[in-house]
């Protein structure tokens, strides 16, 4: 076995210690307070020094061609998740011409092909293993706009937290997540993979998440090497479609969509991945704008760069690069660090280096920044650490982790409208008629992206959550009445759904989307109900029976109909693993939904792009002049959404008071106190998501409508009252200014507070003085 790594007098000693995620392990509180505080930053630098003498005594042996090697990142036949594979993947391993694979999972299966590069190459590089770990790994959670529907900063920590502990136990030291893409077109399938629509709570989200995925010490062996993805802007494709073009000025660049990255390089994220998209006429893997004035030269990031898949053979598409030679050249000096699946640098780059067309020290600093990322995971400690088949045998879908996934699910849900107090329902006097194509359906449950979760086994499904719960689970009637698929026009199951409706107190429908519907390259035109679910509902409606629907969708659809006729909508997401345990905890009242939007919901698809922070018109619409022609509005709908950002009902009621400020002027230098009470009045115990906006009346460029600046969800016991209080800086009203100087300015600002955008108690306060 040819050991240099592991036999080199300048190895070092990790001290290793268990994943310290226990099934005895209590879940998160419901009581605790959950705030936006930042989350420290991920420990890189035990013993920098060592650690920059033993890789350059290696990159001292290293050829240029095993240099290259480690900047090649190849897929794995275990798993397709692109157009393209590479057949030979394992004979370039053994040529030590591979640094990285993805797309290979198991204990067993990543120990193989690690031992050919630590034992059949010259040096004995252990590979890096990546996997597209999204909202977990084994164990799903609800995908992450779902996650992000919870507002609660601690169960999304904790979801990273328990994929990561599953996929390092299968030999993945490397997830391409989290996506941090401020995304506002719900057209985009990839809507489905983000947090939303607002900066901050993008901000505060990934946060959480490179925190959960990488914990505070990346030499343990429960983390994984977090993805900041897609740089950038890669949300905002035009119409909606995927990969699409950019094009956008560099405030909104700056004020609204490089947020979230900046927040994952200061919590310590190890990657970044570049998008698709080409942004204001340069493609972001040959964007030297992007990856090294912004990410190198302002972040300081310290991590590699690694091109999503193929993307740099897509610039020649573009019309940007002559061919894939060219193409390697401008993404090398742009500065990216690594080729996924593409091959261009594995093709091209040593030659260009023998030509002078790139230069040798672009290469070192490249494999540089890789083989830190190895070191510090451990893999020249020991290469196997990661692919323990007995911890693999003991973490995946241990209880813990399932528990958790089931609380994290109920948490992501939102009440969207609850007429009468149609729920939560009886367990006991009822027979209930659950309908349609997601009543039963384990392969949708979990969603688009779930890694390496069973789609056709372990999922727990809304019928059977159902009849779990249920005094007698034989009034419990099923059908699945209707289809899903877009071309579906057989209405022959609606005859059986009509005859169980008849028979039942009230019907539960499980409607939405297929999972394939959302996540990557699923744009969609029409928001609608597809196939004909729509059709039966209407059908259903004529029996005068209340019907309760089940969402379970990827992103927001447009359900004015079912607004305007069912009694009650629970937005369910994709809900994961234990999605049918948890919607029924919250249809029956063991849980009482807590969930806020994170994304506008459009009444239809012409309203889009609509988001809550927009800026406001020369003739903006009101009440006020509602007949008037001449002011910005639709003349065949309202200006408004069906569903607002941040909006979310809960089973009990919450009073908010008149907001307290502790000064009504503040100083550059000072800080803002707003206080308000917030009293449970309704008959149930709850959660609440206290949400603060500002608005910025005047500056020197126009402001948003609104714009949300800290939220804290808290438990209120029925009729308990607590104070919450935030506190506001200059940091707070800063923006970029006419002259692109970052920093606030002086005059006068809104200050709302309430439980969603639209529902809020205002006031007012002044920022005085130089704020230079």
């Amino acid at each position: 076995m040819k050991k240099y790594l592991l036999a080199t007098a300048i190895a070092t000693t990790f001290v290793l210690t268990a994943c310290n995620l226990q099934t005895d392990q209590p879940l998160m509180n419901a009581e605790k307070t959950n705030t936006q505080a930042p989350i420290s930053q991920t420990i890189w630098h035990d013993d920098k020094a060592q650690m920059d003498a033993f890789i350059t005594e290696l990159m001292a042996k290293m050829t240029l061609e095993e240099k290259v090697g480690q900047m090649t990142l190849f897929s794995s036949d275990w798993d397709v998740t692109g157009p393209s594979l590479r057949g030979d993947y394992q004979e370039k391993i053994k040529e030590g011409k591979v640094g990285a694979v993805f797309n290979a999972f198991t204990a067993k299966y990543t120990k193989q092909l690690q031992k050919i590069a630590v034992e059949e190459t010259r040096l004995g590089i252990p590979l890096l293993f990546g996997y597209d770990v999204i909202h977990g790994h084994r164990t799903i959670f609800p995908i992450s706009l779902g996650e992000s529907a919870s507002w609660d900063l601690d169960a999304i920590k904790l979801a990273a937290e328990v994929a990561a502990a599953e996929a390092a136990a299968e030999g993945i030291h490397w997830t391409f997540a989290p996506m941090v893409d401020v995304a506002r077109d719900p057209r985009w399938g990839r809507i489905s993979e983000g947090s939303g629509e607002d900066v901050y709570l993008t901000t505060a989200i990934a946060r959480a998440r490179v925190q959960g995925f990488q914990g505070d010490d990346l030499s343990q062996p429960h983390t994984i090497l977090a993805t900041a993805k897609h740089f950038a802007a890669y949300g905002q494709g035009q119409a909606g479609r995927d990969y699409h073009t950019t094009d956008m000025s560099d405030r909104e660049l700056r004020d609204t969509y490089l947020p979230p990255f900046k927040a994952a390089v200061d919590a310590g994220v190890t990657s970044f991945m570049t998008s698709f998209n080409e942004l204001n006429g340069v493609p972001a893997s040959a964007n030297k704008y992007l990856l090294t004035d912004i990410l190198r030269d302002e972040w300081s990031f310290e991590g590699f760069v690694v091109t999503d898949y193929t993307s740099i053979n897509e610039m020649v598409k573009h019309g940007f690069a002559r061919d894939n030679d060219h193409a390697g050249e401008l993404a090398v000096k742009a500065g990216v660090d690594m080729d996924m699946q593409g091959s261009v640098y594995f093709d091209y780059l040593a030659n260009q280096v023998t030509q002078g067309k790139v230069s040798p020290q672009q290469i070192d600093n490249a494999a540089r920044r890789i083989l830190e990322m190895k070191y510090r995971l451990g893999l020249f400690e020991d290469p196997y650490r990661y692919s323990n088949e007995e911890r693999e045998a003991q973490e995946i879908y241990k209880e813990y982790n399932l528990q958790a996934a089931q609380d994290v699910a109920r948490k992501s849900m939102v009440l969207l409208k609850n007429e009468n107090q149609q729920l939560p329902l009886s367990k006991s006097d009822l027979t209930i008629a659950v309908i349609g194509p997601l009543a039963d359906s384990k392969e949708d449950l979990i969603g688009s992206w779930s890694a390496a979760g069973d789609r056709y086994e372990k999922p727990i499904t809304l019928l059977t959550g159902i009849k779990a719960k249920v005094a007698d689970p034989s009034k419990v009637l099923y059908a699945k009445g209707a289809s899903y698929e877009f071309s579906h026009q057989d209405n022959s199951g609606f005859e059986a759904a009509i005859a169980i409706a008849k028979k039942a107190d009230v019907i539960v429908l499980a409607m939405g989307e297929k999972w394939d519907m959302t996540g990557e390259a699923t744009s969609r035109t029409s928001l609608d109900f597809p196939g004909n679910q729509l059709a039966l509902m209407q059908q259903l409606k004529k029996l005068a029976k209340p019907m309760v629907l089940v969402l379970m969708n990827g992103r927001p659809m447009t359900i004015e109909w079912a607004d305007q006729n069912v009694d009650a909508i629970l937005e369910a997401w994709y809900p994961g693993t234990m999605g049918g345990p948890a919607i029924a905890d919250v249809l029956f009242g063991d849980y009482n939904p807590s969930g806020k939007l994170p994304v506008t919901f459009p009444r239809n698809v012409g309203q889009i792009p609509l988001y809550y922070n927009m800026k406001n018109t020369g003739r903006p619409y009101s009440k006020d002049n509602a007949e008037q022609k001449y002011v910005s509005r639709y003349i065949d709908s309202l200006n408004t959404p069906l569903y607002h950002f941040g909006h979310g009902l809960s089973y009990t009621t919450f009073d908010y008071s008149k907001i307290s400020l502790n000064k009504a002027v503040i100083t550059a230098k000072e800080k803002l106190t707003a206080s308000i009470d917030v009293t449970n009045s309704g008959n149930y115990d709850g959660e609440e998501v206290v949400q603060l906006y500002i608005r910025d009346r005047i500056g020197s460029v126009t402001r948003p409508v609104k714009q949300l600046k800290g939220f804290k969800k808290i438990f209120l016991h029925k009729g308990e009252t607590k104070t919450v209080s935030f506190s506001i800086s200059t940091e707070d009203l800063a923006f970029h200014r006419q002259d692109m100087s970052f920093g606030a300015e002086a005059g006068e600002f809104d200050l709302f507070i309430g439980t969603s955008s639209d529902k809020v108690q205002s006031s007012e306060f002044t920022l005085s003085g130089s704020v230079d």
